[in-house]
């Protein structure tokens, strides 16, 4: 028995020692890799940088067109005419060559304030995209940190699992000797044998879904890292306000309300841009050329050369195009009014969500401190269990019981742990306060 414990000794030290030897993914370095190389991210982010490209002023059609235009042509035919007076004559051959070039400018003076509105509009999707950018970093963080929990978790319940196999095995090691001694039933042994194969099934299982979780991981952080590391498994809870203003700052800040006051405004921005079709366009033309031509003999003029500026100013305005523009106002308030009926959807089911929140992350705080007690209990029970299984005054059956309801409330302590915290960082999510946190 002796030996059996020096031997144990030895490997809980030697597994101490090669853990601590690993490396420690913290939550800080996870979220820091996540948000460099997480596709959705990219993706999200190569999203804004378009918006913010088509936001520009060159997009808006705000500034003057300038084009330049040149040509060459060269006409080579036979040419016969008849005078008035009766006489004829024929040229072969005759060659006619003219050449231009001209620099040319176009600008609408005045449009209805059609690009001034479009203009505004485009600032607004492009915010509206920096928005969707930023919910999909707050969804990569709930999902980072759902899997980076689920792995401290699997940790845990793993630790609990490898002890609880290192006592069975202790309990099998017993009762090998209690029967070799005659001092126990063959039904005694058999039964440790069964304890210690069903644990092992147990801690095998629990450690393949650990190193699948950390897999999940990588995915998440859009790295192929190595496995062998471990992931912090102390958890903070943050101070949250009361629900009235956590409330209030949800309606201020929450991600997919403000997305809809983005919608709303680039609504109302289409609505004003159609409505400038109502009114008259006024455009400005300019140009600058240089025109030269050889002409043949038949021409009045044998060459000629035209350089010069011209410029003009025109005003165009559809007094009545059908209803196409009537239709789309029409269309276009309609859209509007659509968005103020989802923003007022949006806000009592933000309202909603909350409040159903809010009490479930209470009662999650108060399953695990009444979790933290059970473990208190439990440890104690199977200590004294343990110490009087040793001494002989009680059964294996119950000293199992005791061992299982101690890994058993372990486990559940983990679970409430873990799930209050994801449900507070769904809170903070919704109250747009996520990525202002710590970690």
């Amino acid at each position: 028995m002796k030996s059996i414990k020096i031997y144990l000794s030895i490997t809980i030290t030697f597994f101490w020692l090669q853990t601590n030897a690993q490396k420690i993914l913290t939550k800080k370095e996870a979220l820091q890799i996540a948000l460099e190389n997480n596709y959705g991210i990219k993706v999200a982010n190569n999203t804004v940088k378009i918006a913010k490209n088509n936001a520009s002023i060159f997009n808006a059609r705000l500034l003057p067109t300038i084009s330049a235009k040149a040509g060459a042509n060269y006409n080579n035919s036979n040419q016969d005419f008849n005078r008035q007076d009766g006489s004829s004559s024929s040229i072969n051959g005759a060659e006619t060559e003219t050449y231009n070039a001209s620099v040319n400018l176009n600008y609408t003076i005045f449009d209805g304030l059609g690009r001034k509105y479009t203009y505004k509009q485009l600032k607004e999707t492009y915010n509206l995209s920096a928005l969707q950018a930023r919910e999909t970093i707050e969804n990569t963080y709930l999902q980072l940190f759902s899997v980076y929990f689920q792995i401290a978790r699997l940790s845990e319940n793993t630790r609990n699992l490898r002890e609880t196999l290192a006592i069975s095995k202790q309990r099998l090691q017993r009762a090998q000797y209690q029967y070799e001694y005659g001092q126990s039933t063959k039904l005694e042994l058999l039964n440790a044998k069964v304890d210690v194969n069903n644990d092992s099934i147990n801690y095998l299982d629990a450690k393949q879904q650990f190193i699948n979780a950390k897999r999940d991981l990588n995915i998440v952080l859009g790295v192929q890292q190595d496995l062998q590391y471990e992931v912090e498994t102390e958890v903070n809870f943050t101070t949250l306000l009361s629900f009235d203003e956590l409330l209030s700052k949800a309606t201020k800040n929450n991600v997919i309300l403000k997305q809809q006051e983005k919608n709303i405004a680039i609504n109302n921005y289409n609505l004003k841009a159609t409505k400038s079709n109502y009114l008259p366009s006024i455009g400005l033309t300019g140009s600058y050329g240089w025109n030269k031509s050889k002409n043949p003999p038949s021409s009045f003029l044998a060459a000629a050369e035209i350089t010069g500026l011209n410029a003009g100013i025109n005003l165009s305005w559809d007094l009545f195009d059908g209803g196409i523009t009537k239709t789309r106002v029409a269309n276009a308030k309609i859209a509007l009014a659509n968005q103020e009926i989802i923003q007022q959807q949006q806000q009592e089911t933000l309202e909603n969500t909350l409040r159903n929140t809010w009490e479930e992350y209470h009662t999650k705080l108060y399953i695990l401190n009444a979790q933290k007690q059970n473990v208190i209990t439990t440890q104690n029970n199977f200590d004294r269990t343990q110490e009087r299984y040793k001494l002989g005054q009680i059964t294996s059956i119950e000293f199992r019981q005791a061992q299982i309801n101690l890994l058993n409330t372990q486990t559940a302590l983990n679970n409430a742990k873990y799930d209050a915290k994801l449900i507070e960082l769904q809170l903070l999510q919704l109250s747009g306060q996520l990525l202002d946190v710590a970690f």
